[in-house]
């Protein structure tokens, strides 16, 4: 049995670890989609996060650098998308794929001068809980950004249930023409929401690049921003069912590494595809009520709003 916890607890620790950016993007995800906007564009930021932290911290030493470049970088794409789709009107679903695209090819060519280098991995053990049998390595040996990120669900889960402004937020989400007809800018409510949204997916790229990894590799995403896409569905928009999805995404990443490593005859494609197959699998099985989505989507949600004909 005490072999068995030496074994899970790693296990479990990598959970977190891969978790992690699935979570801080799909938070920001759920933000934008609270306020009615749907931004397809998550691969394309944590793409260009990633790069943009990476190549910070190599040229400052600073980790805390290179993670606020990272947000700068996503919220910086996503406010050129939200410029796109709330003051020009264009279709959010294109706009969103296009700026996934250009993500990925503008990162990849600014990656060139540092493909092949790396960083030291880093975490951080809090004293006297850290020691804790078993629980101690799982949860009180992380990085920081790990606690952040779970701070910041608690955040979120008051914010968009208990505060004025996340209730105005879901109201524009829910009926813009409401919204704007009680006097809020919907435009600055959902900009300020993509912006929000964009900085959560450059924290999600730049803790791949910075922390997971760590190292940058031309499209060393591979997909986790379509699955952060698809956690907040799979979490009905609600920040605390986020956590748990992350973790079941990051868990099934980690299967495949563990099966690998104790020698498992499964060939590599198949092992690869496995947090790909959970991904279709859960959206599967909630399609199969569709009352459950119809009751908790943002009733708004891809829907472009016009205030100058409302």
């Amino acid at each position: 049995m005490e072999t068995f916890a030496l074994l899970l607890a790693p296990a479990l620790a990598a959970t977190i670890n891969a978790g992690t950016p699935l979570m801080l993007a799909a938070f920001g995800l759920l933000v934008n989609e609270k306020s009615g906007v749907l931004n397809l564009g998550a691969e394309g930021m944590m793409l260009l996060a990633a790069i943009a932290g990476f190549a910070t911290t190599i040229a400052t030493g600073s980790v805390t650098l290179g993670f606020l470049a990272g947000a700068a970088a996503g919220g910086a794409a996503a406010a050129f998308f939200g410029w796109m789709v709330l003051w020009l009107n264009t279709n959010q679903y294109a706009t969103g794929l296009a700026l996934s695209i250009f993500g990925a090819g503008l990162s990849a060519f600014l990656g060139i001068p540092y493909t092949g280098m790396s960083l030291k991995a880093s975490s951080v053990a809090i004293p006297g809980l850290s020691k804790i049998p078993f629980f101690g390595p799982v949860l009180f040996n992380q990085h920081p950004m790990v606690y952040i990120a779970l701070l910041l669900c608690a955040f979120l889960a008051w914010f968009l249930n208990h505060s004025r402004t996340g209730l105005v937020l879901r109201a524009t989400g829910e009926s813009p023409e409401s919204a704007h007809a009680l006097g809020y800018s919907v435009r600055g409510i959902r900009m300020a929401a993509v912006i929000f949204g964009g900085a959560c997916c450059g924290l999600a790229g730049a803790y791949l690049a910075l922390v997971y990894t760590p190292l940058w590799q031309e499209g060393m995403t591979a997909g986790k921003g379509w699955i952060a896409l698809a956690l907040t569905t799979f979490a009905c928009w609600k920040p605390w069912r986020v956590v748990g999805g992350a973790w079941l995404f990051g868990g099934v990443t980690i299967l495949q590494l563990n099966l690998q490593g104790l020698g498992v005859a499964v060939p590599a494609q198949i092992m690869a595809m496995l947090p790909y197959a959970a991904t279709v699998l859960v959206l599967v099985l909630i399609s199969r009520n569709p009352d459950w989505i119809r009751l908790n989507i943002p009733a708004s949600l891809g829907k472009n709003f016009n205030p100058n004909s409302a």
